[in-house]
């Protein structure tokens, strides 16, 4: 049988692009207020996808380097979960990225009355997403040396 592997480089170009949409999370929306939100529709909508494209590509990553390490995932909270605990993250932190997926869940699904929740979830957690990125752009630099 094969050996099943995520697209060489392509571990990469996710962490690039989930790089990319923070910064633009940061610089546009980050500092946004409930009121802001609720009254711009257009708004809501670049908030809601930006975020939803940051866990998505987060989810797969994290999908991607278990598969590497062999390890298997029931749903996308425990890909979070054991991905951060790959790393080393504290149980608490853990937790912490797992209900991100359910965050994701929410926008992806366009649960109304939470979507603002979702987005909130994500401001207070979004260092801790960077914390797990860098985390696994260090172990994607070690294996290309």
């Amino acid at each position: 049988m094969p050996e099943l592997r995520y697209a060489k480089g392509r571990i990469a170009e996710s962490l690039k692009f989930i790089s990319e949409e923070m910064r633009e999370f940061q610089d546009e929306y980050a500092q946004k207020t409930w009121q802001e939100y609720q009254q711009d529709k257009k708004l809501q909508k670049l908030i809601d996808r930006t975020v939803e494209n940051i866990l998505t590509a987060l989810i797969e990553v994290c999908g991607a380097v278990l598969t590497e390490e062999g390890i298997s995932s029931e749903s996308y909270g425990a890909a979070l979960r054991q991905c951060a605990g790959l790393f080393g993250f504290s149980t608490e932190d853990q937790e912490n990225l797992a209900s991100l997926a359910m965050q994701r869940n929410r926008l992806a699904h366009r649960y109304l009355n939470f979507k603002w929740q979702a987005i909130k979830m994500f401001k207070d957690h979004d260092q801790l997403v960077l914390k797990l990125l860098t985390r696994i752009f260090e172990r994607e630099e070690k294996r290309t040396q």
